[in-house]
């Protein structure tokens, strides 16, 4: 299927490393030209030369996008870099460890920041010119835990939660725009620090040394799920790209799960 990407221009936050890296290579795959954002030039770069060597167009940018200044600088120098970006991937967040008994307000506030207001920035940055074109995809990277929320880590669920119910308030915001926007929300994913860590988990509980030795008792013992196989990176990629293209205009407003199945609720 011909997503019809070509001549799109992507800026995917946090694409120099784990599941945005994949997603910003799959975009330039299908023809878009991506902007690849990193913290530092020379991650974001090292992404850039590899969509370079497959034959894609990507350009790097980097900065930090937890202030509103230079959230600002990421955004114009993307645009500079490619000209008006018609699709913004919101893929850049982190999961840090904590509990209701270890986690201080200040770990609350930082969770806040880099999984909400950090979309926040470049989704208020990108909307103008979406608008004046008529045209426009805006896509945020959840997790199911806004739909079941474990107790671990709960400044991260409620973060991810804020940010899924922000997609729906600005999906109502840019009604009749020509914008389309979405969150898609990965249950466990089979990124290589997962990987690694179930890999050793494995070898000491004697579970086994390969993967396919490992994943049955992943999913037993840590999230089971309908397809028996933890989700890969290019899976959730290739949603992400569909729902970024001009064949997915009808989506709107959609928290779409891609978990196989682990949250297997009618909503």
């Amino acid at each position: 299927m011909d997503l019809q990407l070509a001549g799109k221009t992507a800026l995917v936050t946090g694409s120099h490393r784990g599941t945005g890296r994949v997603i910003a290579e799959t975009m330039a795959r299908e023809g878009a030209r991506v902007v690849v954002h990193g913290f530092e030039l020379a991650d974001a770069q090292a992404v850039v030369d590899g969509i370079a060597v497959a034959g894609g167009e990507a350009h790097a940018v980097a900065g930090d996008i937890m202030s509103d200044e230079s959230a600002r600088a990421v955004f114009h120098a993307a645009v500079k870099a490619v000209g008006p970006i018609d699709i913004l991937i919101n893929n850049y967040g982190t999961a840090d460890a904590g509990s209701w008994t270890k986690s201080e307000t200040a770990d609350w506030i930082e969770a806040y920041e880099k999984n909400v207001l950090s979309a926040v920035r470049l989704t208020r940055a990108a909307m103008p010119a979406m608008k004046e074109r008529r045209w426009g995809r805006i896509i945020m990277l959840g997790t199911i835990g806004s739909t079941e929320p474990a107790a671990r880590m709960p400044h991260y669920y409620a973060a991810k939660g804020a940010l899924a119910t922000m997609t729906i308030s600005l999906a109502k915001e840019l009604a009749g725009t020509g914008i389309t926007v979405n969150i898609v929300s990965p249950g466990l994913i089979r990124t290589k620090e997962v990987e690694e860590r179930f890999l050793a988990q494995g070898y000491e509980k004697g579970w086994g040394t390969s993967w396919d030795e490992v994943e049955p008792h992943v999913l037993k013992n840590f999230m089971n799920n309908l397809t028996g196989k933890v989700t890969l990176t290019q899976e959730v990629a290739d949603l992400v790209a569909f729902v970024a293209s001009p064949r997915a205009g009808s989506l709107m407003a959609l928290n779409l799960r891609i978990d196989g199945g682990t949250t297997a609720l009618v909503t």
